[in-house]
């Protein structure tokens, strides 16, 4: 394993960093948000950004030869290319307009692939207090109880979740709108909750069944949120039923039983 260290350590470290923001995050739930623009509708706070730099700066100190992608730091310098190496992946505040409204449905994301692979997991939510992890064969874990994904069969006894982006252009709202009014006639209900990473821990702890997204911004939204599904039984894919690649913005994922259902649900 890369410089000696186990899986369990590079789990720790990530558990030890979430929290660290997650008290940040915590603290600035409850204050006055300084908002800016990154788009018409996509947000950014200070919050982001302190987290963002305590995290790199608290995995840097352990593992100075490994690779950091960020969202706040990849929006500043530009994009950072997925090698094979150990790279930590992390969204430092996902959910950040729900942190601007005091929506609880926010997270630090951590992801470490090896490999390109999505390897070790940690989605934390601290004004709910939800510590979703994952390490590649080793399960996955809610506060420290073991999580699997539902066992539902049925489309139309499944719960979907799905988020509406960023973009407001006709185009896209169109086709947002098309491919939620056919799934709606085949689903239970739809949820959106705001949050990426949430969405795939929700999916891994049983909460939800379906989940699919386009356009999000980028592998730290799905980093850590891949490691928790899969090991919590479930499938993370391309919404057309290929591979799942971490850097395409196109995630779907659901329990094994629904998958073939779900593709060609979305395929229509």
């Amino acid at each position: 394993m890369a410089q000696n260290h186990s899986l369990s350590d590079f789990l720790a470290s990530a558990v030890d960093a979430a929290k660290r923001a997650g008290e940040i995050i915590r603290k600035g739930f409850y204050e006055t948000k300084h908002v800016e623009h990154k788009g018409q509708v996509d947000l950014v706070t200070e919050t982001d950004k302190a987290c963002e730099d305590l995290i790199f700066n608290h995995l840097k100190q352990l593992y100075p030869t490994h690779k950091f992608i960020g969202e706040e730091t990849t929006a500043l310098y530009g994009a950072v290319e997925l090698t094979d190496e150990p790279t930590w992946i992390v969204d430092p505040l996902d959910g950040t307009t729900n942190f601007v409204h005091g929506f609880p449905f926010v997270c630090v994301s951590i992801g470490l692939t090896i490999g390109k692979v999505p390897t070790v997991g940690v989605v934390y939510n601290p004004i709910m207090n939800e510590l979703f992890t994952g390490v590649r064969g080793e399960g996955a874990f809610l506060n420290g109880n073991p999580i699997k994904v539902s066992s539902q069969t049925e489309l139309v006894k499944s719960l979907l979740v799905t988020e509406a982006g960023t973009k407001r252009d006709k185009s896209t709202l169109d086709a947002t709108m098309n491919q939620i009014n056919i799934l709606l006639s085949k689903v239970r209900s739809l949820r959106m909750s705001g949050s990426c990473a949430l969405n795939l821990c929700g999916i891994a702890c049983g909460r939800l069944d379906l989940f699919y997204e386009s356009g999000f911004g980028g592998p730290w939204d799905v980093a850590g949120g891949a490691v928790i599904v899969t090991e919590a039984g479930g499938l993370v894919y391309d919404p057309s039923g290929k591979d799942f690649d971490i850097t395409a913005q196109r995630v779907a994922a659901s329990n094994p039983l629904l998958k073939d259902a779900f593709v060609e649900a979305l395929s229509e």
